[in-house]
């Protein structure tokens, strides 16, 4: 948690820093939209918004794997129980027959 924290610190010094080292202003176009702001917001928020689509994309992904996980966690859960239901049916039968 705590090297979370620090990692966190350092990636917003960067960033500070960035801001204040690439101030020019530049003009994005796309289509009939133009957009004018400093360089380093535009590639901040190029940033930011690939990372969305990113988390975006693997969403489905990440969501089937956790159905398959509790699938499997509630298979795991079933099986002890049966398992466990033998066990106790095998110590009955070893109490009433013992072989000696």
């Amino acid at each position: 948690m705590v090297l979370f924290l620090i990692g966190g610190f350092l990636i917003g010094a960067v960033a500070v820093t960035f801001a204040l080292q690439n101030t020019e202003t530049v003009i994005v176009a796309l289509f009939s939209w133009r957009f004018e702001s400093s360089l380093a917001l535009i590639i901040i928020l190029s940033l930011a918004i690939g990372a969305l689509i990113g988390s975006l994309w693997s969403l489905p992904r990440n969501l089937k794997k956790s159905f398959q996980i509790l699938d499997l966690k509630k298979d795991i859960n079933k099986l002890e129980k049966e398992l466990a239901d033998k066990e106790i049916t095998i110590t009955n039968n070893v109490e009433r027959n013992p072989k000696e």
